[in-house]
């Protein structure tokens, strides 16, 4: 059977094969009754299949003369001018074939397949609908001639009685997410999702779409009243929990946001994307209601082999921003025990943090370790050599220091920084020289910034 919007055009008729649909019978295959006609009208057969339009034409015309009224010639003809590409002859002869028999199939066909050709999309939906009666399949073609032609509202109601009568199709689910994107084609497919939760109370996909509506409409106390009913309708629907957490959030019921938001984490049936969402919404619930920082903790483990995004790290650095450096340190470790690489972002932002602590005998031993790591990478060098300073062993200080001074490369900042523990270094060993020197270093870089 014809599936036509594929945007490829592919002609169903197969001339000279026996096809039967509903009971009609292809035109050429008709038994035609007298020698001579039958000769001219097999050789037009003939004539068409070796592509030799015009001969095939002259054939029919001598058929013509002997059957001036047979629909069936009117149809053949139609089909070389069409194959031709004479498409205004192709549309007279159809029609005239139409005129004389309207109740055969075929003839509408053929009109139908000049206006699609022709991208005469109007007028093929005049045909399709006349092709219906004869063969539904053809309510698929209707859909897509009404979203060509933008009439959006139809395209809608038959998308939706598809759908109920033989099943949703990804083409289908496309149209109507286009037509959903117009807000004012929200409310029929509103009125058409009620019904269908109505009739049908275990189809999880309708209350799923209802409550996207609704959200996107911000209707949010509507998008709960449908996540409830989803929920004591299938209880073990996890998109149900989707929204309910949300709900739980905004009222500030934590104990029932951690029950939705773990079975949420826990589905393979919810896009990573959403799962992220939810977890950085109770991120900031967490922050403000310390309570449930446990629970935060065991949100994490969902996500322990995520490999497009350190979760434990991100909020680290969600607690580092807020100069809330215990947090981050705690997150940060976690992030570090959960991954078999190293991360050196991970390192550096520990590192800052516990220098924001003061606690600089672990920045030391994390700063030498990653040296040995990466002992071209001098960040490290600095934070050993600050760090050092700050528990005045000068000397480990300053051999730290003027190692790492030769792997900075175009970075002013570090290098001011270099130069300014060099002197505090010097200045603990007592020579003053190369204190004044260092310092002296890092206010000419200094001027050179502004």
């Amino acid at each position: 059977m014809k599936k036509k919007w594929t945007f490829i055009f592919a002609f169903s008729v197969l001339l000279g094969n026996a096809v039967t649909v509903l009971a009609q019978t292809e035109p050429e295959e008709i038994k035609v009754e007298g020698d001579k006609f039958q000769d001219f009208f097999y050789e037009s057969i003939f004539q068409k299949s070796i592509e030799n339009y015009d001969k095939s034409l002259v054939a029919l015309e001598q058929c013509l003369k002997l059957k001036p009224n047979d629909a069936t010639i009117y149809f053949e003809m139609g089909k070389n001018y069409q194959y031709s590409k004479d498409y205004k002859n192709a549309y007279s002869s159809y029609e005239h074939a139409t005129q004389i028999d309207p109740n055969n199939k075929w003839f509408w066909v053929g009109l139908y397949d000049v206006c699609y050709e022709t991208k005469d999309f109007n007028q093929a939906i005049v045909f399709v609908n006349k092709i219906i009666p004869f063969d539904a399949e053809y309510k698929e073609d209707l859909v897509s001639l009404y979203m060509a032609t933008k009439q959006y509202d139809k395209a809608l109601a038959g998308i939706n009685e598809l759908n109920e009568k033989v099943g949703k199709t990804e083409r289908r689910e496309m149209y109507k997410m286009e037509i959903l994107s117009e807000g004012k084609y929200q409310s029929s497919e509103i009125d058409n999702l009620k019904a269908q939760i109505e009739s049908k109370p275990k189809e999880e996909a309708n209350y799923i779409a209802l409550i996207f509506l609704y959200s996107n409409n911000n209707d949010e106390e509507k998008a709960m009243e449908v996540a409830k009913k989803l929920e004591k309708e299938i209880p073990e629907s996890v998109w149900a929990q989707v929204s309910l957490f949300k709900s739980y959030i905004e009222n500030n019921d934590g104990v029932n946001a951690v029950k939705s938001m773990n079975m949420v984490l826990a589905s393979s049936k919810i896009d990573i994307k959403i799962k992220h969402r939810i977890l950085n919404e109770f991120l900031l619930f967490a922050n403000a209601n310390t309570q449930f920082v446990p629970d935060l903790d065991t949100a994490i483990g969902y996500f322990k082999n995520e490999k497009t995004i350190n979760v434990a790290k991100e909020i680290g650095k969600f607690y580092h921003n807020k100069k809330q450096w215990v947090q981050a340190i705690k997150y940060y470790e976690l992030s570090e025990k959960n991954s078999s690489d190293v991360d050196l972002e991970t390192n550096m932002l520990w590192l800052q943090a516990n220098t924001e602590l003061k606690q600089f005998e672990p920045v030391v031993k994390k700063a030498m370790t990653m040296i040995d790591t990466y002992p071209a990478e001098p960040q490290f060098y600095y934070y050993a050599g600050m760090a050092n300073n700050q528990l005045q062993l000068f000397k480990k200080a300053k051999d730290i220091l003027e190692m790492g001074l030769d792997y900075v490369v175009e970075n002013k900042n570090l290098e001011i920084n270099f130069n300014i523990q060099l002197g505090e270094a010097f200045s603990g060993l007592g020579d003053a020289s190369k204190k004044e020197l260092y310092f002296n270093k890092a206010n000419q870089l200094l001027k050179e910034k502004k």
